[in-house]
C-alpha cells in the first residue's frame, strides 16, 4: 500500500461531492512517549486512508496534532483506530460547530520534531504538568475575576479576526515567540494573578501552561479544548459569549464564526472585514484580510506586482516562480509591505494589542451587518483555471441568463458580486444555463470548489 496522497486536491474534491457524503471537521491532541514515531506514522495511514481520513496530523516522540475531516458515517470506525493506542482512549475530539466538506482535501501525516514548536529546550521542563483546566462556564466566570490576566497564545493573524474580551493578543508571527514576551511582561504577578490563557484547539495552552507552572506561576489556567470547544459548550449551554468574532481554524475554511462582531479590518482599505484569504498569484500566496470590493479592484491579490504576474502567460509565471521558496521565510502573514492599511496601521509593540482598551460597541456599530441580500440558489463552483481567470460552476437548479446579478459565495471567497455578461455553457457560448448544465465565465477573483452560486433577485 502507498503511504501517500495519489490524487490532487481537485480530484479528491469531485470524489467527495460524488460520493454525497456528510464530513466531519474536527481535532485533537495527545501528549505521550511515542517510541517509533515513522512507524506509528504510517500505521496511522494504513488505519484512516480506507476511511478518506483526511487532514494535516503531526506525530513527534512527544506526541500527535490532529486537524482532519472525514465521512459521518465513519466517525466511530475511526475512533476505534484511535483507541487502539492506549494514549488516545478517551480523548477528547473537539469537533467544528461549522462543518465544510472540503477543509481537507489530502491526509497529510508528517514525523516532527515536535508537536508545537516551542523553540524549549529545557530537560528539567515537565509537559505534563499543567495548568488547571476550566470549561467554558467556568472560563467566563474567571474572566469576570479583577485578578485575574487572560492572554491569548495564538499568532496575530488568528486574533485579529477574533478573541475573548480583555485578552493580551501578543503580535508574534509563531508559538514560540509568545513564551519569553509573556513571561519578561508579566513576571512581577507570578504570585498574586490567575494566568489564564487560551488557544485554538487546546494545545498550544497545555504546553504553556505547563511552562509557566515551571517558570513560577503559581495560578496557572487554560481553557478546556480552546475556541472550538467553548464555542460547542456555550452552544449548547445557552451561554454568554465572552469570544467576539471569528475563530481562526488551519485549514481551507480558514475561520469559523463564533459571534457577528467584526473586529478586524480589510489590509487593503481599511472597511471592517474578517475574511482572510490568499494572494491569487500561486507566487505569492499570502494571506491577508481582503473585502469584497478589494478582491474585485485587485483580482484577489495583495498588489500591483502580483496582478501584473498573474496576467503572464502560464511558463512565464512558472518562470517567476522558480527558486522562490514560499511560507514565511519570504512572505510573512499578513504583515507585507504591499498591504497598504495593514502597514499603515502596523504597531511594532508586541504587547500593544489589547482589546479591553478598544470601545468595543464602536467595533459593533462598525460591524452592523448589511440588509440581506435576496437571492436564488443555482450551484456550485466545480472548477477553477488560474491562467484565463476563469470559474466552472455546475447548475443544480433553477436558471441563470446573460444579464443577471450574480452572487458567489464561500468562507474563503467572502460574498462577491457582479453582473453576468458573457458565459458558455456545455463548452458553448449561451444566453442560459439551466439544471444540470456546465457553465463557465471570467471572474475578477478566484473561486474555491465549495463556493456556492447565487441569483440576485429584484
Amino acid at each position: 500500500m502507498q503511504l501517500y496522497n495519489t490524487l490532487s486536491a481537485e480530484e479528491r474534491a469531485i470524489m467527495i461531492d460524488d460520493a454525497g457524503k456528510q464530513r466531519l471537521t474536527l481535532s485533537f491532541y495527545a501528549y505521550a512517549q511515542i517510541q517509533d514515531p515513522t512507524q506509528f506514522r504510517n500505521d496511522l495511514f494504513r488505519a484512516w486512508d480506507p476511511l478518506v481520513v483526511l487532514g494535516r496530523i503531526y506525530v513527534a516522540k512527544e506526541g500527535i496534532n490532529a486537524q482532519l475531516s472525514l465521512p459521518a458515517d465513519n466517525f466511530y470506525a475511526f475512533k476505534d483506530t484511535i483507541e487502539a493506542y492506549d494514549f488516545m482512549k478517551g480523548m477528547r475530539l473537539n469537533i467544528a460547530v461549522e462543518h465544510d466538506d472540503h477543509s481537507f482535501l489530502k491526509l497529510t501525516i508528517k514525523v516532527r520534531d515536535k508537536i508545537v514548536a516551542d523553540g524549549l529546550n529545557d530537560e528539567t521542563f515537565d509537559v505534563t504538568n499543567i495548568g488547571v483546566h476550566l470549561k467554558a462556564k467556568e472560563f467566563n466566570a474567571i474572566l469576570d475575576d479583577p485578578n485575574t490576566i487572560v492572554v491569548d497564545f495564538r499568532n496575530h493573524y488568528e486574533s485579529e479576526i477574533g478573541y475573548f474580551k480583555g485578552a493580551i493578543t501578543p503580535d508574534v508571527d509563531t508559538f514560540r515567540e509568545s513564551l519569553p514576551i509573556i513571561n519578561e511582561q508579566l513576571k512581577d504577578f507570578k504570585e498574586d494573578k490567575n494566568l489564564v490563557m487560551y488557544c485554538t484547539g487546546g494545545i498550544r495552552c497545555e504546553k504553556a501552561s505547563a511552562y509557566f507552572k515551571h517558570q513560577g506561576f503559581k495560578n496557572v489556567f487554560q481553557l478546556e479544548g480552546g475556541i472550538i470547544n467553548y464555542a460547542k459548550q456555550i452552544k449548547e449551554e445557552e451561554l454568554e459569549s465572552k469570544f467576539i468574532g471569528k475563530n481562526f481554524v488551519f485549514d481551507h475554511r480558514l475561520g469559523e464564526r463564533i459571534t457577528d462582531d467584526i473586529v478586524s479590518q480589510c489590509h487593503q482599505c481599511g472597511k471592517p472585514c474578517d475574511v482572510h484569504t490568499n494572494c491569487i498569484n500561486e507566487g505569492c500566496h499570502l494571506l491577508f484580510i481582503q473585502c469584497e470590493e478589494c478582491a474585485q479592484a485587485m483580482q484577489g491579490c495583495c498588489s500591483q506586482d502580483c496582478i501584473d504576474i498573474i496576467h503572464l502567460p502560464e511558463e512565464e509565471q512558472k518562470a517567476v516562480r522558480r527558486g522562490v521558496k514560499n511560507g514565511n521565510k519570504i512572505f510573512k502573514k499578513g504583515k507585507s509591505d504591499v498591504l497598504t492599511f495593514k502597514n499603515r496601521e502596523a504597531n511594532q509593540d508586541p504587547l500593544a494589542s489589547v482589546p479591553n482598551l478598544v470601545d468595543l460597541t464602536k467595533s459593533k456599530a462598525l460591524a452592523k451587518k448589511e440588509p440581506k441580500i435576496k437571492k436564488q440558489y443555482i450551484g456550485r463552483g466545480t472548477h477553477f483555471y488560474p491562467k484565463p481567470s476563469i470559474g466552472q460552476f455546475t447548475i443544480e437548479e433553477n436558471e441563470i441568463n446573460i444579464g443577471d446579478t450574480i452572487l458567489i459565495k464561500g468562507m474563503t471567497t467572502g460574498e462577491q458580486k457582479l453582473v453576468l455578461t458573457e458565459m458558455l455553457v456545455n463548452d458553448k457560448a449561451a444566453d442560459k444555463a439551466v439544471a444540470n448544465d456546465i457553465c463557465t465565465f471570467k471572474l475578477p477573483f478566484r473561486i474555491r470548489l465549495s463556493d456556492k452560486l447565487y441569483k440576485v433577485l429584484d
